[in-house]
């Protein structure tokens, strides 16, 4: 049994496979303290808090 492929794949069935591989926009919400755009899960840069409590000091 070789590993080698049997054909060699065309340029276009190489980049048609490859198509698919797109960055997507970050999900985002708001802020349930400040209403700042934010990512979930993780603490808001603008006012420093996660889940209505301040967990880091934001000057």
């Amino acid at each position: 049994m070789s590993i080698c492929p049997k054909n060699k794949s065309s340029k276009a069935r190489r980049d048609k496979r490859r198509a698919n591989w797109k960055m997507s926009a970050p999900n985002l919400v708001k802020c349930s303290k400040c209403g700042e755009l934010m990512m979930p899960h993780r603490v808001c840069k603008a006012c420093g808090s996660y889940n209505k409590k301040e967990v880091i000091s934001v000057d």
